[in-house]
């Protein structure tokens, strides 16, 4: 099958033809089992995460702009699956249940919860004290999960643009946030009697 063929399968399947995508799947399934398997390296989570990931690509396919990037767009796909699966079920291991009485309860304690809503607030607060498009450039990144492309679109700017001002913005927060902490250590000082 060449890429014309591939190309004119993808775009049949975009408007709904349900035998262009099986066609595709037929083609593409060894591809990404073997995507799957290599992040899972368990056969058997590697063909559930196969089937999974044909069926979240059927129901995305009209999302896609450029059918060109078929194979592309579908490895992408099931890399991110892999790695939800993986992150969401962690690492399977047998232990004694004398190890698990005396393990400590998973999750966050208050303290824990604590330090990081403080965290949290002086992140914010360092954002506050920055220039419009630095604060909109990193929270589009790290806050909203913005990838370059859609950064570029969003903001109308080359993807070059966009790293270089993600690196001065993250350069200026990081001199907002110890400037704030500066400021805060010296009004906690005690005065001298």
């Amino acid at each position: 099958m060449n890429w014309i063929e591939i190309k004119s399968l993808v775009e049949r399947a975009q408007v709904g033809d349900r035998a262009a995508y099986g066609e595709l799947v037929e083609r593409f399934q060894p591809t990404v089992y073997a995507v799957a398997m290599t992040r899972l390296r368990n056969p058997t989570e590697a063909q559930e995460l196969t089937q999974e990931v044909f069926l979240h690509g059927m129901m995305k396919l009209p999302q896609l702009r450029d059918a060109q990037c078929f194979p592309g767009w579908l490895r992408q796909i099931t890399v991110r699956m892999a790695i939800n699966r993986l992150t969401r079920r962690g690492p399977v291991q047998k232990a004694e249940p004398e190890m698990l009485e005396n393990a400590e309860a998973a999750g966050v304690g208050p303290l824990e919860a604590l330090v990081k809503a403080e965290q949290a607030a002086e992140l914010y607060r360092g954002l506050d004290r920055l220039k419009p498009i630095d604060r909109a450039t990193l929270m589009a990144f790290y806050i909203r999960g913005r990838s370059l492309k859609q950064m570029s679109r969003e903001f109308e700017t080359p993807i070059g643009t966009i790293k270089r001002r993600l690196h001065i913005a993250r350069l200026r927060l990081r001199k907002a946030m110890e400037r704030g902490t500066k400021f805060k250590s010296r009004r906690r000082e005690p005065a001298c009697v």
